[in-house]
């Protein structure tokens, strides 16, 4: 089980994620002064229900494993940037154009 503050600070994080934008698991790690995005992971297939979800995804630009089908309207109604869209199963977030920038206040008091 995940530290409780751990979990709360991920948790804040995602929820402070701009819609039609997303973060990596290992962006949501380095705002919270983590190197652990595995440990993000874990916070969210746990408590994830309670925060826009669909906002974090691998650094591949796949949307959450085993929540594709679920996430795609997501995107679509909040205009986040895909590509590749061969069915609701088969996707990829435009990461380059989706993605959080550094610049975004979610970084302030991360050391880049």
């Amino acid at each position: 089980m995940p530290d409780a503050q751990f979990t709360e600070a991920v948790l804040a994080v995602v929820g402070e994620i701009p819609a039609g934008r997303v973060m990596t698991y290992g962006d949501v790690a380095l705002a919270v002064g983590s190197n652990a995005p595995r440990a993000v992971g874990r916070v969210m297939a746990l408590f994830g229900h309670a925060v826009a979800w669909w906002r974090v995804v691998p650094a591949s630009g796949l949307p959450p494993q085993g929540h594709a089908r679920d996430a795609l309207p997501r995107y679509r109604e909040e205009g986040t940037p895909l590509r590749s869209v061969a069915s609701p199963d088969e996707y990829r977030i435009a990461l380059s154009a989706a993605r959080l920038p550094y610049t975004h206040e979610i970084y302030a008091e991360v050391q880049l």
